[in-house]
């Protein structure tokens, strides 16, 4: 006959080193939220998530590198449970300070940084302002070359761009509905049967509330600010040399294959991987992404 499992047994893996911890920080004024897990003195992973997401996104991986690596991932303000005061003007230079306070309020002086999508430009804006805390970059669709705008989704977005007025900005609200959120985590994925609900849903429920169609709609009047910044990025990529792994979907409409492979143009040594997905690659290749990740990491970050 089998021993009685005692509670005390049951409990060892709430406290194990992968755990991860769901915690809140103030910085000016804004509660950020964040998911942390990992030995508190191992090298740090600051993940930065994308549009319409949040930290939510990095749940398959967080656990893979938590056995190695302190893991942090923000939610970014207008974004998932950070709560932000009445007034907060949403541009990228702002999620960027909002992230690079909440680095220092938890006392993160160096960290590689993991960027998607909105997380690129956030994420190079920290890597310039303070080089010397970056140890490496992964980037997995966050884009910081023109070329990997794919011409289609950014269309209207260009137009808004260029005519800031109230009918472009309506005619990208249909950029926050139900079917396009569903639509960026299904596109280009062969088999759409491995991408979990969960995350669309969840995505779509936070871009509901009272007051999401503004901020979105202001960010992406100001994604014209990251393209801006691209030729002071691409100098920080020639002066630094910051060791960078690109994992890109390579069915990705919105930042497209050719975004991936500009990396090499300022950063010879980039290493570029191409996966059988679409824009949200973690939704059905977190397994890869992460041992590809563990593999560089495990190289470059001392």
């Amino acid at each position: 006959m089998n021993a009685p499992v005692r509670t005390a047994d049951l409990a060892v893996d709430a406290y194990a080193p992968t755990a991860v911890r769901h915690r809140t920080v103030d910085v000016e004024g804004v509660r950020v939220f964040y998911r942390e897990a990992g030995p508190a003195d191992a090298p740090t992973v600051l993940l930065l998530h994308g549009f319409p997401s949040a930290s939510h996104m990095f749940r398959n991986l967080i656990p893979q590198l938590a056995g190695r690596y302190h893991v942090v991932a923000p939610d970014f303000p207008g974004f998932g449970l950070t709560q932000v005061p009445n007034g907060f003007r949403y541009t990228f230079d702002n999620l960027a300070h909002v992230v690079d306070g909440f680095t220092q309020a938890i006392g993160l002086s160096r960290y590689a940084i993991y960027v998607f999508d909105y997380g690129a430009p956030v994420g190079w804006r920290l890597a310039m302002a303070h080089p010397e805390r970056i140890s490496a970059i992964v980037t997995q669709n966050g884009n910081g070359y023109e070329e990997g705008l794919g011409e289609g989704p950014w269309a209207p977005i260009r137009a808004y761009w260029n005519h800031p007025d109230e009918a472009h900005r309506r005619a990208l609200h249909a950029l926050v509905s139900d079917e396009m959120t569903q639509w960026q985590y299904l596109d280009g994925v062969p088999d759409p049967t491995r991408v979990a609900p969960d995350g669309y849903l969840l995505d779509q429920y936070f871009l509901s509330r009272p007051g999401q169609l503004d901020i979105q709609m202001d960010l992406f009047l100001d994604y014209a600010s990251n393209v801006a910044l691209y030729p002071a990025l691409h100098a920080y990529f020639r002066a630094h040399r910051p060791p960078l792994l690109a994992v890109w979907g390579r069915n990705d409409t919105i930042f497209i294959p050719p975004g991936g492979e500009a990396f090499k143009r300022d950063l010879p040594d980039a290493e570029i991987h191409f996966v059988d997905s679409g824009h949200f690659a973690l939704e059905t290749h977190h397994a890869e992404i992460g041992a590809r990740m563990l593999d560089f990491l495990g190289r470059v970050v001392k």
